[in-house]
């Protein structure tokens, strides 16, 4: 497991309501009847729409974790795999996420 998977799952752990947060306007998104939608988007709908604290990281919602983010919401909502583009990851890790 890289560095950078490591300080994701822990500052996830940390603060699940920004997952819960994510997955809520997400589904949202399409619920709306968008096909497609940025996951960057939801982070920013998040910071500006939202009030929330977290903890473990120097920035409130680290964009670097916006494609961990994306890729959770497609696990969990298999349905929706296509709904966010996204590059090829380069390392091996995968992130599961329970619930």
């Amino acid at each position: 497991m890289t560095e950078y998977t490591k300080r994701f799952l822990s500052y996830h752990a940390d603060n699940p309501h920004v997952w819960e947060l994510f997955e809520k306007f997400t589904l949202q998104a399409i619920r709306s009847g968008r096909g497609s939608f940025s996951a960057k988007a939801v982070f920013e709908r998040m910071r500006w729409h939202a009030r929330f604290e977290t903890t473990g990281d120097e920035f409130k919602i680290n964009n670097n974790y916006t494609p961990d983010y994306a890729r959770m919401f497609e696990e969990k909502h298999p349905q929706y795999k296509e709904f966010f583009s996204k590059r090829q990851r380069l390392a091996n890790d995968t992130i599961e996420i329970d619930g």
